[in-house]
């Protein structure tokens, strides 16, 4: 019962402050807005904002749809190409000089500078080109902390396969990659968010409409600012539900860590 008591408590400690500092803002928001008398088309009162998402619900979920569709993909992409990539680099040192800088370099493009040539060389009517830049930006934290959770391996653990006649194979299944698994999930929870905000600006630069990018540009562009927050609203529910889902799946994929958590 003690130990019941104690997991709500802490689920509680993590879920109470950011709701209750989250309501405070939007309080402090809406006031600021109603005792400056500030202009709609400038600055919204999240209670217009909340209006305009219950007007416009069916379009928002038709281009959440969109926009999410491509930050899955994209996601699943990068993290396939990242893990595969730091597998090959944690045996291969020649591998790893050669494409650790590589990777580094792509991160540091500007998605503004890329976006657009990608539709250009791909087609302004494919959504291709999108899940490029998304795979492009989730690629780079997936890399980085496989490889180095494939890296820091204890040396002691090794060398103990090692005395047993372990394989490569058999060392990487039962040593590597189990100690590899916190640092992925940790570039996981990183790229679940990047791959939302990704998608999301890489509809302002052409290809085809729909999408939630698409709508807060054109919403901006045209003074229609509540319209075009209600959209950034539904971008952000969809951030933080994909960094969610990859919290969840770390506790899934590590039980042991949770336990350890909870009784600590």
């Amino acid at each position: 019962m003690n130990a019941r008591v104690g997991a709500v408590r802490q689920r509680l400690a993590v879920v109470v402050p950011p709701v209750v500092l989250g309501v405070v803002l939007l309080v402090a928001w809406e006031q600021w807005v109603v005792q400056n008398d500030i202009e709609p088309y400038l600055m919204p009162k999240p209670s217009a904002i909340r209006e305009q998402a219950e007007l416009l619900d069916e379009v928002i979920r038709r281009s959440a749809w969109i926009t999410g569709g491509n930050a899955v993909i994209g996601l699943a992409l990068g993290i396939a190409i990242g893990v595969g990539m730091a597998l090959v680099a944690s045996r291969l040192r020649f591998f790893r000089d050669m494409v650790t800088p590589v990777s580094a370099a792509l991160n540091a493009v500007p998605l503004i500078a890329i976006t657009p040539i990608l539709n250009n060389a791909i087609g302004g009517t494919s959504q291709v080109g999108r899940r490029l830049v998304v795979a492009l930006v989730v690629f780079f934290p997936i890399f980085v902390n496989t490889l180095r959770g494939l890296s820091q391996v204890d040396p002691t653990q090794a060398e103990l396969m090692r005395s047993y006649a372990a394989s490569a194979g058999a060392i990487s299944r039962k040593v590597r990659v189990p100690n590899a698994l916190p640092h992925f999930f940790t570039g996981f929870k990183v790229a679940a968010s990047g791959a939302v905000i990704s998608a999301v600006v890489a509809e302002y630069f052409g290809g085809p409409q729909g999408g939630l990018g698409y709508f807060i540009a054109s919403n901006a562009a045209q003074s229609r600012t509540p319209q075009a927050w209600s959209f950034v609203l539904a971008a952000c529910a969809m951030g933080l539900a994909f960094f969610v889902l990859a919290v969840v799946l770390e506790r899934l994929a590590m039980p042991w860590r949770a336990k350890r958590s909870a009784a600590t």
